[in-house]
C-alpha cells in the first residue's frame, strides 16, 4: 500500500483541531485508503478501536442511512461521551442533507469530524453556507509519478516509468491489475460510474450517448483552448448537433466530479484574468488511453496534462498566461509569488527553432518571477538568459 504520505500529514497536521476535514477528490483515487491509513496512525499514537467510528456510505449495510437524521442517530449512538471521538464519513454527499448531521456533530465537544466526497457540490450551496468557516478542504488526486515510481524501487529506467504512468493509470488499485485487459476493465468501471452514477443519476441528463460524446471530445483534446461554442460548433459539424447551453451544463459536471479540471487565462502583461478561452485537462491520463484507445496522442499535450496535476498538488493557483500574442502554459501563484512554466516534449531540433519558439513567451515577460522550461530532453541544467531549463521527469521527481 503506497502511504500517500502528503495527505496523510496534512490529516495528522489538523487532527483534534477544531474544523471538519474534508477530503475531496475523484472517486477511487484513495480517499477511503487514506482515511485507513491515518486510522491506523491515530491506533498507534494509543487510540482505541471504540474511540473510531468509520462509515463507508457506499457499503450496502448502510443502505437504511439515507437522511442526516438517521445518519446522526446511527453515529450518535456510538459516542463515547468522556472520551475523545473520531469519526469518518466516507462519501457523504449521498445522504440527504448531510451538512445538517456533520454539524450537529461537529459541534460537540469531544467528536473530531472527517468526511470525503466525490463531487465538488460537496462544498457548494447550503454546505457551503453552514459551514462556512468551520472546514478545510484537502484536495485528493490520483498517485503522482513520485508516487508511483515509488512502487517499483528496483526500476531506474524513468522513462520507460513514466509510459506506464501515463498508459496504466495512476489510480491506486491500478497498481494491483498486472493484465492490460482488466485493467482497461477496471477504468472503464470508473468511468461508467462516475458518469452515471454521478452525472447522470444526480443531473438526470436525459441523452447518456451525447455526454459521453462530450466526454470523448474533452479526453481528445486536453491541453487546448476551448470554448462551449467552439465545443458545441465543432462536435455539430461532426454531426453532434448539441447546443452551447447543454455543452455548458455538461462540461460544469464533469469538472464537479473532478474527472475534468477547467483553467483560465491571464494577461501577464495587463495584470488581469480573461473570460474566454480556458482549457481543460483530464484527471488521469490513463483514464484517457482506456476510453480513446491506442490511437495517436499528442505527446507534449499530455506531458503538459501531468505538469498541470502536478501543480495542482503542490497547492499552486494556476491559469494560461497571455503574453502579447504568444502563450505561457501555466502561470502559477504560491506563497512565493508568481512563477512560469513553458513545457514541451523536446525541443531538441538542427535548427534550434523549437527552442526559439519555447523560450518566445517568457523572454517576453519583463518581471524576474522564476521561468522554467520542462522537457524531456536529457540535457545539463541550463539557463536561457534566465529561464530555467530542466528535465521533466526530474522535476516531476523533486
Amino acid at each position: 500500500m503506497i502511504q500517500r504520505q502528503e495527505y496523510l500529514d496534512s490529516l495528522i497536521n489538523f487532527r483534534d483541531k477544531q474544523l471538519i476535514k474534508v477530503v475531496t477528490g475523484i472517486r477511487r483515487c484513495g480517499k477511503s485508503t487514506l482515511f485507513e491509513l491515518f486510522q491506523d496512525y491515530l491506533r498507534s499514537d494509543g487510540v482505541s478501536d471504540e474511540q473510531i467510528i468509520s462509515i463507508n456510505l457506499e457499503e450496502g449495510e448502510y443502505d437504511e442511512i439515507e437522511n442526516y437524521r438517521q445518519l446522526y442517530n446511527f453515529v450518535n449512538e456510538r459516542i463515547i461521551s468522556d472520551k475523545k471521538m473520531y469519526i469518518f464519513l466516507d462519501e457523504v454527499q449521498r445522504v440527504t442533507d448531510f451538512q445538517k448531521a456533520v454539524d450537529s456533530l461537529y459541534v460537540k465537544k469531544n467528536c473530531d469530524v472527517y468526511i470525503t466526497g466525490s463531487n465538488a457540490h460537496l462544498l457548494s450551496g447550503e454546505l457551503a453556507t453552514l459551514l462556512s468557516g468551520r472546514y478545510i478542504e484537502i484536495k485528493m488526486l490520483p498517485l503522482s509519478f513520485k508516487e508511483y515510481t515509488s512502487n517499483f524501487p528496483n526500476d531506474t529506467n524513468l522513462e520507460r516509468l513514466y509510459a506506464s504512468y501515463i498508459q496504466n493509470s495512476a489510480f491506486p488499485y491500478a497498481l494491483e491489475i498486472p493484465e492490460a485487459k482488466n485493467r482497461r476493465q477496471y477504468l472503464q468501471g470508473i468511468y461508467d460510474t462516475i458518469v452515471l452514477k454521478d452525472i447522470v443519476a444526480r443531473k438526470r441528463f436525459p441523452d447518456i450517448a451525447m455526454l459521453k460524446s462530450v466526454v470523448r471530445f474533452m479526453f481528445d483534446n486536453i491541453g487546448n483552448l476551448s470554448s462551449t461554442k467552439k465545443i458545441s460548433d465543432t462536435m455539430t459539424s461532426a454531426g453532434r448537433k448539441i447546443s452551447v447551453h447543454t455543452v455548458e451544463s455538461y462540461l460544469t459536471a464533469l469538472t464537479d466530479s473532478f474527472i475534468l479540471y477547467q483553467i483560465g487565462r491571464y494577461d501577464v502583461k495587463g495584470k488581469q484574468y480573461l473570460k474566454t478561452g480556458d482549457k481543460y485537462y483530464v484527471a488521469d491520463i490513463g483514464l484517457r488511453y482506456a476510453l480513446l484507445g491506442t490511437k495517436k496522442a499528442d505527446m507534449g499535450h499530455i506531458l503538459e496534462n501531468v505538469v498541470f496535476l502536478e501543480l495542482l498538488r503542490r497547492g499552486y493557483e494556476i491559469y494560461i498566461g497571455k503574453v502579447g500574442n504568444t502563450e505561457v502554459d501555466f502561470v502559477v501563484v504560491g506563497d512565493e509569488g508568481e512563477e512560469y512554466y513553458q513545457v514541451a516534449y523536446t525541443v531538441i531540433d538542427p535548427s534550434g527553432e523549437t527552442l526559439r519558439r519555447e523560450l518566445a513567451p517568457l523572454d517576453a515577460i519583463n518581471d524576474h518571477n522564476p521561468k522554467y522550461l520542462l522537457t524531456m530532453d536529457h540535457t545539463p541544467l541550463t539557463s536561457h538568459n534566465g529561464i530555467k531549463q530542466i528535465n521533466v521527469l526530474d522535476w516531476l521527481l523533486k
